[in-house]
């Protein structure tokens, strides 16, 4: 039972028939036929993650902010809390990207600013699981593969990077999406 991708589009091994064996699907997005939905969207991830990390780290700062007046004013016996912010900041984060990347946008703050959506590779949204398994695959990689993830992505025509291909996810540009899907007006 394989997973492998044949040179023309179609995922081979994911949807089990009743007589027995695997259907080949399509890839819902193809760089061939849709190149609009993958324009410009590595640029537009990077400047989305800068925009997420500002969004997460603002809670964050303001806990700091509190654990330290709160320190000054209980004499320092405040300022064990802060070994809390660490836990805190991965909670944080694993509930953000998943209930913004499982939501009904299927996109993070940043994303969205950015008009980009993650979608499966057979088109389905996000859900949560995904979301929060998406940012620590992604941080797993760029811990141990800095430069391959980068590359990843120039050298695929879906532009998905190193956790993406794993994952079975996409990013597409939704501004795209919606403007090569809306029906043509009639006079």
């Amino acid at each position: 039972m394989s997973d492998s991708s044949r040179g023309n589009g179609y995922q081979t091994g994911t949807t089990w028939r009743s007589g027995g064996g695997f259907d080949a699907q399509p890839h819902a997005y193809d760089p061939a036929t849709q190149p609009e939905l993958f324009r410009g969207v590595l640029i537009r991830r990077v400047v989305a993650f800068i925009i997420d990390l500002i969004v997460l780290s603002i809670p964050i700062l303001l806990s700091i902010i509190f654990i330290a007046i709160f320190g000054v004013l209980t004499l320092s016996l405040g300022w064990m809390l802060f070994g809390l912010v660490t836990p805190f900041s991965v909670i944080w984060a694993l509930i953000y990207y998943g209930m913004t990347l499982g939501g009904p946008h299927s996109a993070t703050v940043g994303m969205r600013l950015m008009d980009l959506q993650l979608r499966t590779w057979y088109g389905a949204p996000g859900y949560f699981v995904l979301g929060a398994v998406h940012p620590v695959l992604f941080w797993v990689s760029i811990s141990v593969l800095s430069p391959l993830v980068v590359l990843v992505g120039l050298l695929n025509g879906r532009k998905r990077l190193l956790h993406d291909i794993v994952l079975g996810t996409v990013i597409i540009n939704s501004s795209a999406r919606v403007a090569a899907f809306q029906p043509a007006r009639t006079v």
